[in-house]
């Protein structure tokens, strides 16, 4: 592999009704699969339009397994603290029958901390209940019991215990997840420290990352996912993606401590925000930038937080695909999607 595989993130936030939403998902990760993209990965949010619009990933993501070939298809991520460990197993199961063992599991103690009431559960115990539930997880996964039973899922799930992946924004986090042997999923909302607005993405990340890698057993692969913000457009419609850009970032921008959002210019908020807009020689310039990518096995991209709407978005993973893809050495095509499925039974010497 030359350089990260090249991947679609979604949190199907089009300004659309529901059956909309899971539609223009279901097209994107179609076209993506026929442009060659190695994975697609989808958001779980409960209660609400306008954080994410899917609270059921393996759902969507079964509806997309009967229309592609060969990406693969990701939760990013499951709410495990949340979920019922037991049905995430069998949900995982069985879309991976059905997709031919193409998925792969993201997972994160996150999760909006309202969310959890009306599951029962307490948001002050969320790292608890991940870690207990990331153990039933596994081992139903691997088939080594369920609860202090001998109860095993149907269908079976295969190495799909060696797929998951875990979400985290800290270096403790990340070595926790290297020590498991687990894939690392970064995002793109990555904190800054309380005034340090400026700094970039990657001073934070690769910090991360190396405790990742250090964790590690011997002889296993790492499987790291960055996950970034890009909207490329002709150069016909920059003016436009610009414009369509402004009111979500300046948005997140308020979110980032000591950041003053309300009198930014666009080029202050695409910095602040770590997004990545404009032509396709623009990105590629900027996404150049990003030194964490040169330490990624993956990338995956979506328009979020801008409203970029169905279309753009179709036309942006195009150009990710045919014009910036090449540049940056991403992988792409049949090849990298199998790469990924087999990523995890790779050796290092």
């Amino acid at each position: 592999m030359t350089g990260p595989r090249l991947g679609l993130f979604t949190r199907l936030l089009e300004n659309a009704p529901a059956a909309d939403r899971y539609r223009f998902a279901l097209e994107q990760i179609r076209h993506a699969d026929q442009l060659g993209f190695a994975s697609a990965w989808v958001a779980q949010h409960h209660f609400g339009e306008h954080e994410g619009g899917l609270p059921s990933p393996f759902v969507l993501l079964a509806a997309a397994a009967q229309h592609t070939t060969d990406i693969a298809l990701g939760t990013a991520v499951l709410t495990l603290p949340i979920d019922d460990p037991l049905r995430a197993a069998e949900d995982a199961a069985v879309l991976d029958a059905l997709s031919g063992r193409r998925v792969q599991l993201g997972i994160a103690a996150g999760g909006t901390p309202s969310s959890f009431p009306a599951f029962g559960r307490d948001p002050a115990a969320r790292r608890e209940l991940y870690a207990e539930h990331l153990e039933v997880l596994r081992n139903t996964l691997a088939g080594r019991g369920i609860r202090g039973t001998d109860s095993q899922i149907y269908p079976p799930a295969g190495d799909l215990d060696e797929r998951i992946w875990q979400a985290t924004f800290s270096a403790d986090g990340g070595r926790r997840a290297g020590q498991a042997g687990d894939g690392l999923l970064l995002s793109r909302t990555q904190p800054r420290p309380d005034g340090k607005h400026d700094l970039p993405l990657h001073a934070l990340q690769l910090p991360i990352i190396e405790a990742y890698r250090s964790a590690l057993p011997d002889g296993a692969a790492p499987r790291i996912l960055a996950s970034r913000t890009a909207l490329v457009v002709d150069p016909a419609q920059r003016a436009r993606a610009l414009q369509l850009a402004e009111p979500g970032l300046r948005k997140l921008a308020a979110t980032q401590p000591g950041f003053d959002a309300s009198g930014a210019s666009h080029t202050e908020l695409i910095a602040v925000t770590d997004t990545h807009v404009g032509t396709a020689e623009e990105v590629t310039a900027s996404l150049a930038a990003d030194a964490s990518l040169r330490e990624v096995t993956d990338v995956s991209f979506q328009v979020h937080s801008i409203d970029a709407g169905h279309e753009l978005t179709l036309r942006s993973l195009e150009l990710l695909a045919t014009e910036v893809a090449p540049q940056l050495g991403f992988a792409t095509g049949p090849a990298a999607a199998r790469e990924l499925r087999e990523a995890h039974r790779v050796p290092v010497a």
